[in-house]
């Protein structure tokens, strides 16, 4: 262990349990300022047409997952290239993601939270066996 100069000049310099005491003072140089800065950024005003996030929640997360798979679907214009193209394989994947999500989160989710997730299930994988069932 590498114990830095100023705390061995201080403990051989003092009593034990002086140099004990200035040992935790050192130590206790903690920021604690953090908590304080990020609840003024979260009350600060956004500026105009700067991007602010929305609050992360589980509803948003099934949410975006949701759109996601319908952009998968063909349902929806990709956002990144403005064309609207089904890639089954893809909508798959989200729609089983979120299915095991609700396989897991079972009982541990509030009504409103639980009810969102069964019925955007229900809608994509109805909507997914249309497409799959069409040539």
């Amino acid at each position: 262990m590498i114990v830095p100069t100023a705390i061995l000049a201080v403990s051989w310099a003092m009593p034990e349990s002086q140099s004990v005491k200035a040992m935790d003072e050192i130590k206790k140089k903690v920021d604690e300022s953090w908590k304080q800065k990020v609840e003024q950024e979260k009350a600060k005003p956004q500026v105009e047409g700067e991007f602010a996030p929305p609050q992360a929640d589980f509803k948003f997360f099934v949410t975006t997952l949701a759109i996601q798979a319908s952009i998968a679907l063909g349902h929806m214009a990709n956002p990144a290239t403005g064309k609207t193209e089904a890639d089954l394989a893809q909508a798959k994947f989200l729609i089983d993601t979120l299915g095991v999500l609700q396989e897991k989160t079972k009982n541990n989710l509030d009504q409103e939270e639980a009810a969102l997730l069964e019925n955007l299930l229900y809608e994509l994988r109805v909507a997914y066996l249309a497409k799959e069932e069409k040539p």
